[in-house]
């Protein structure tokens, strides 16, 4: 685990330049460089978002390390050199970091403790401070405030559980940045975990876009806990499993609000702290929501991979509930690949893995997963497949099924709906089920229902003469898109 010993920032130290990185680029622009640097992370499967403004901010001094990311491009282009070698500083140096002795505490369960020392680097990377909603470049600097160093390591409960700005806010407790860091104990394991629970409670009634940015800054907290250490190993293994649940959290946040590079980083994170502390809940968790991502930004494949590769690691978990949503997050994928046996093969092992029932073994956060969403993921299979009337069936179902707790589950099946019956022929029918989600649109904030039910009007403007369209189409048209 990283050192709970903290020095001081000096946000005031005046940027050195990266000459050595400046002559890595020679004749090219920095666009151009960029660009470069772009098809160097696909080769390896990384995305980065590089562009001339970045490549300007590492050769004036701004970013002193890049992230773990753009590490992985910089040595796949430049193999066999380090990143001093190219011009940045060290991370630890960066991070202001001191090594600890070894016996200062337990590492976490790995089995070769220089990989676990490297890995636990990766998992608690840091996230900008002086621009922390830079949809860019959003984890590029390394300049970690004392602030939220220490934001999370005295609080207890109250850091991030009990602060509320609203109905859909979060804030971290002031007077906790105003103490000195010490090791985290049980308390703050217990309100790191109280936090993720209470922004799942607050995404599904209220929807993501409200709440990613403020969840945010509890996300740098929590890693800012790793970074102080634990007083006990059952602590620390409770502190590693919150911090991945939150980053999941955070990024399902980032995705349903379309934010999807955020996402994709965000659960890159969770996927780096399961694997360092071998907890195969959490990894499935990360590689379930990746897939579901990878779905929804139009790579299947990757669905189908990462969907496959979650069950593989959650079988020792023995949830048959989790195995089910694995299929369905495969299903999704075969659906996207336009292989309807695949799809169809996925699905009836998901069908077959619920009807086994609930368990002890069920994951906290699969609360959500039930009979209603098993109709909707479903459903969007099927509206994948071009069937819609099938598909309109199976959303129809869920939206009638879903506890009321979750309305924006409800309104996202019931925007399903509308689109399967728009598409499938049946304008008047599916202008009735826009004008429902419209009514819920005024509680839930969720891009992705607004996407869809746009979508759905696209599709409805050649039928405005039906019953009940016309009247859809203007009321949509005047409704304000939250942002």
């Amino acid at each position: 685990m990283a050192s709970s010993t903290v020095t001081s920032s000096q946000p005031n130290r005046p940027p050195r330049p990266n000459l050595v990185f400046r002559r890595l680029r020679g004749q090219r622009s920095p666009a151009e460089f960029a660009a470069a640097i772009r098809r160097a992370g696909l080769e390896i499967g990384e995305q980065v978002s590089c562009d001339a403004r970045y490549i300007g901010r590492v050769e004036a001094g701004e970013i002193r390390c890049p992230n773990y990311a753009y590490e992985r491009v910089f040595l796949h282009m430049f193999p066999g050199r380090t990143l001093t070698d190219l011009g940045f500083a060290p991370r630890s140096s960066v991070r202001g970091r001191r090594a600890r002795d070894a016996e200062d505490a337990p590492l976490p369960r790995t089995v070769n403790p220089a990989k676990a020392t490297s890995e636990a680097s990766r998992a608690c990377e840091p996230y900008e401070t002086r621009n922390p909603y830079d949809p860019y470049h959003p984890h590029d600097t390394y300049e970690e405030s004392d602030v939220l160093r220490r934001a999370f390591m005295t609080g207890g409960g109250a850091t991030v559980a009990a602060a509320s700005l609203g109905p859909v806010g979060l804030a971290l407790d002031a007077a906790a940045a105003q103490r000195p860091a010490r090791r985290a104990g049980a308390s703050d394991a217990g309100a790191l975990e109280e936090a993720v629970r209470r922004i799942r409670l607050l995404d599904d009634r209220h929807g993501a876009d409200g709440l990613y940015r403020r969840a945010a800054a509890p996300l740098r907290a929590a890693y800012a806990l790793l970074d102080a250490g634990a007083t006990r190993q059952t602590t620390a293994d409770r502190l590693y499993s919150g911090a991945g649940e939150l980053a999941i959290s955070v990024g399902w946040l980032a995705h349903d609000s379309g934010r999807f590079d955020d996402a994709r980083s965000h659960y890159a994170e969770a996927l780096a702290t399961a694997r360092m502390t071998g907890d195969p809940g959490l990894e499935a968790h990360a590689f379930c929501n990746t897939a579901f991502l990878a779905r929804d930004a139009g790579r299947p494949r990757e669905a189908v991979r990462a969907a496959q590769a979650a069950q593989r690691v959650a079988r020792p978990v023995g949830s048959a509930r989790l195995m089910s949503l694995l299929a369905l997050r495969e299903a999704g994928g075969w659906a996207g690949l336009a292989d309807r046996v695949g799809c169809e093969q996925a699905l009836a092992r998901a069908q077959a893995f619920f009807d086994r029932g609930p368990s002890d073994a069920d994951p906290e956060w699969m609360s959500f997963y039930g009979e209603a969403e098993l109709e909707g993921l479903e459903a969007q299979c099927w509206s994948t497949l071009g069937d819609w009337p099938r598909a309109a069936r199976h959303a129809r179902r869920a939206a009638e099924l879903q506890d009321p707790h979750f309305t924006r589950n409800i309104a996202l099946y019931t925007a399903e709906l509308a689109d399967d019956l728009a598409r499938g022929g049946r304008p008047d029918e599916a202008a009735v089920a826009g004008m429902r989600v419209l009514d819920l649109l005024e509680e839930v904030q969720s891009s992705r229902v607004q996407t869809m039910l746009a979508a759905t009007a696209r599709v409805l403007l050649p039928h405005r003469r039906a019953c009940g369209v016309s009247a859809f189409l203007d009321r949509h048209a005047s409704t304000p898109r939250r942002a």
